[in-house]
């Protein structure tokens, strides 16, 4: 069928058998064509979920350690520090 979206081929690799094997397992009756879309599918959106739970619990350490190095450098030191700069 023609279409403008990208088509791409995959090796029965064992890993790729081996996940095909699961699918069947899991959606048993599906054409392998079909398994392949809902692989791809089901672990895009877990692997998004991941991304987003590493997002929170990074942006949670920031704020857990935010504050905690105030004053350990004295006022107008960044300042100082620029006036060495060459211009």
């Amino acid at each position: 069928m023609p279409t403008a979206r990208h088509r791409y081929q995959i090796t029965e690799t064992d890993d790729v058998v081996r996940a095909l094997e699961a699918a069947e397992r899991r959606w048993p009756g599906e054409p392998r064509s079909r398994l392949i879309v809902r692989l791809v599918t089901e672990n895009g959106e877990a692997v998004g979920e991941v991304t987003a739970a590493e997002s929170a619990r990074r942006r949670d350490a920031v704020e857990a350690i935010a504050g905690s190095f105030a004053g350990l450098y004295p006022p107008g030191y960044l300042d100082e520090l620029r006036a060495e700069w060459p211009e």
